[in-house]
C-alpha cells in the first residue's frame, strides 16, 4: 500500500483535488481509480510509447485495469491537435461511452493536455485523472487545470480550464526517461525556484548530482516541493487573470523558439533558454540584479541543459511567434520578469511587463 506521505490538495473554485507523489503509487493505480470514479466507466489515454511502457511499469497492477479500454494516439507534440482531439472523440463515442464515463490521462504533458481537453470538452465535460509518466508533467504539466491543443498559429490557443479529480504521480517510472525529457523536466523545477522559492533554488544548486544521477528520494521531494509551488499560484489565480502569469517565465521566448525550431527543440530545452533570455531582459530592464542571469544559466548548465542554440539566431522567427502569446496586450508583448530569485514583477496587477522588441533580440544573441 502506498500513499505514506500525505497529498498535496489544490484548491479550484469547485473544491480541491489531491495530487498524490508517492514511489510505487503507479502499481496502486486501480485503487485509487476505484476510489475516485465509483461505478464510472473508464478510459485510459495515452500515446504509443507509454501504452507499450505501461504494462511494465505497472506490473500485476495492469490486469487490475484490463477491464478499461484504451485510447491511444501518436505520440509526440505534432499530434497535440485537433485533428487528434476529433479521433478520440469519435472513437469514445463509437465504444459507446456516456456522461457516466471518466477518463485517465497516462503519460506526459502531450498526453495531459489532450486528455484533459478531450474531458473537458466529452459530452460538455466528463471527470478525469492526471497520471504523469514524465518529470515535467510531474511536477508542472498535470496541475493546474490548463488543457489544451496546439494550432498552426502556436501552442495551447484552443483550450480550457478543467481540474482532474485526482493527479498520481510515481518518481520509479522516471528512471526509464529518455535523459532529454529527464532533464527537460528539471528546467521547469528551476523556473518554481526563480518564481516562487529562493530556498528551493538553492536547495536545487546544492543537489544537483543527486538530481542528475536521479536520486529517487531527491526526486520526490523535488516534484512535491514544486506541485506546493504550484499549487499555492493557482489557489490564487485559477483562471490566469493575474499572478498565475508568473508561471510563464520563461515560455513565451521558449514557445518562440519552439515554433522556430518547427519543434525539433524540446519543450524543455526552450523552457531552460526561455528562462536564461528573459532573465537577461530582466537585468537589462533594471529589474533584476546583475547576475541574477548567470547564476541561473549557471544551475541549467549543471543539470545539463542548453544555454546555447542556433534557433535563437533567428530572432524576427522566435519574435513572429511571439507576437502571438497569450500575455499580449494591445499590441505590445508582455513577459513574466523576475526581480530577484524568488520573486516576480507585479507588473500594476498583471505580472506581466511590456518589453521592447529589441531587448528580446539582444536576449537572443546571448544564447547564439
Amino acid at each position: 500500500m502506498v500513499a505514506r506521505l500525505q497529498p498535496i490538495l489544490v484548491r479550484h473554485a469547485l473544491g480541491s483535488y489531491p495530487v498524490h507523489v508517492e514511489r510505487g503509487a503507479l502499481s496502486e493505480l486501480p485503487r485509487f481509480l476505484s476510489d475516485t470514479f465509483p461505478d464510472r466507466r473508464l478510459a485510459i489515454i495515452t500515446d504509443d510509447t507509454v501504452g507499450r511502457l505501461y504494462p511494465g511499469w505497472a506490473g500485476e497492477a495492469a490486469a487490475g485495469l484490463a477491464q478499461i479500454l484504451s485510447f491511444e494516439f501518436p505520440s509526440g507534440e505534432r499530434h497535440k491537435t485537433r485533428e487528434t482531439w476529433q479521433t478520440l472523440t469519435d472513437r469514445l463515442l463509437t465504444a459507446g461511452f456516456g456522461r457516466d464515463s471518466a477518463f485517465v490521462a497516462l503519460g506526459g504533458g502531450v498526453v495531459g493536455d489532450l486528455a484533459g481537453f478531450v474531458a473537458a470538452t466529452y459530452m460538455r465535460g466528463v471527470p478525469y485523472a492526471q497520471v504523469p509518466t514524465t518529470l515535467l508533467a510531474m511536477l508542472d504539466a498535470s496541475v493546474g487545470g490548463k488543457v489544451g491543443v496546439d494550432t498552426p498559429h502556436g501552442k495551447n490557443l484552443i483550450g480550457a480550464f478543467h481540474p482532474p479529480a485526482i493527479v498520481i504521480a510515481d518518481p520509479d517510472v522516471l528512471q526509464d526517461l529518455p535523459l532529454a525529457e529527464y532533464r527537460g523536466g528539471l528546467a521547469e523545477a528551476v523556473k518554481h525556484g526563480l518564481i516562487a522559492d529562493e530556498r528551493y533554488f538553492e536547495s536545487i544548486e546544492r543537489g544537483v548530482d543527486d538530481l542528475n544521477a536521479r536520486d529517487p528520494s531527491a526526486l520526490t521531494d523535488l516534484i512535491r516541493r514544486s506541485v506546493e509551488i504550484k499549487a499555492g499560484v493557482v489557489a490564487e489565480d485559477e483562471r490566469e487573470g493575474g499572478k498565475r502569469a508568473i508561471l510563464n517565465a520563461g515560455h513565451s521566448v521558449a514557445h518562440g523558439l519552439e515554433q522556430a525550431s518547427a519543434y525539433r527543440l524540446a519543450h524543455g530545452e526552450a523552457v531552460a533558454l526561455g528562462l536564461v533570455a528573459e532573465t537577461l531582459v530582466a537585468e537589462r530592464m533594471g529589474l533584476a540584479p546583475r547576475g541574477l542571469a548567470e547564476r541561473v544559466r549557471a544551475l541549467i548548465s549543471a543539470l545539463g541543459l542548453p544555454t546555447h542554440s542556433e534557433y535563437a539566431a533567428a530572432p524576427e522567427r522566435v519574435l513572429e511567434a511571439m507576437a502571438r502569446d497569450k500575455k499580449n496586450r494591445a499590441g505590445a508583448l508582455r513577459l513574466s520578469l523576475p526581480t530577484r530569485l524568488g520573486a516576480m514583477h507585479p507588473g500594476g496587477g498583471s505580472w506581466t511587463v511590456a518589453v521592447e522588441p529589441a531587448l528580446i533580440v539582444e536576449a537572443l544573441r546571448a544564447l547564439v
